[in-house]
């Protein structure tokens, strides 16, 4: 789950929107990984952001941003046939949830950066081709990855990644969940350190999910 771009012969202006582009990318993964996993009640997972500390403090050199950790499957089997009758709805669970939480950083990038140009978005104008263009590359490859490495039959997995498409977008387009998304980018983009850990990621998310439940109260 990572961003890397050349910032070295962009303007100043060019190089803090890119910053605040990957803020809203990496608090999309991050956001889905903590939030999205507790409802789905998953096991809690390991994560935090990582960010190159010349480029995220004086834009001098290339920028680099990224959530390290996180994936509920770190090593995939070669087909489902190497799991146990038992063991595969837990598989498929944790399976389904780490696609849908890599997606959601592409997602909440293109979220931002339509909301930024007074631009309409829903998941027929950002389809998943389209995540590319939203610093996704790598996220759709781990993707494919996991998608190739458990089903063998493409029609079938072009039903689960339209399917998880759909998840991944209907979470990030939640008025609460992009609340959240965006106080988590906001403290990205104001951070100092190198790693910002998961305790305060955590924590982060958590109060601001507390002031959107009191507005929804009200």
């Amino acid at each position: 789950m990572e961003r890397n771009h050349s910032l070295l012969d962009s303007t100043f202006s060019t190089r803090h929107e890119l910053f605040r582009k990957v803020a809203f990318h990496e608090a999309g993964h991050a956001v889905a990984i903590y939030l999205r996993n507790k409802q789905q009640q998953l096991p809690p997972v390991y994560f935090h952001i990582a960010l190159d500390p010349h480029a995220s403090a004086a834009f001098q050199h290339n920028y680099l941003a990224k959530v390290e950790g996180g994936r509920l499957i770190e090593n995939l089997p070669v087909s489902l046939a190497e799991l146990s009758a038992m063991d595969e709805p837990a598989y498929l669970a944790a399976f389904e949830a780490d696609i849908v939480n890599l997606l959601a950083g592409p997602l909440a990038e293109a979220k931002y950066v339509a909301r930024r140009d007074n631009e309409a978005i829903n998941r027929h104008l950002v389809n998943l081709d389209a995540l590319e263009f939203y610093g996704g590359a790598s996220d759709l490859d781990i993707v494919n990855e996991y998608i190739q490495s458990v089903i063998a039959c493409r029609q079938q997995r072009n039903r689960i990644i339209d399917k998880l498409f759909i998840e991944a977008f209907k979470f990030i387009d939640s008025p609460q969940h992009w609340d959240v998304i965006y106080a988590l980018a906001t403290h990205i983009i104001h951070n100092t350190k190198i790693v910002i850990p998961c305790e305060e990621i955590t924590a982060v998310i958590e109060h601001a999910l507390q002031g959107t439940n009191r507005m929804a109260d009200r």
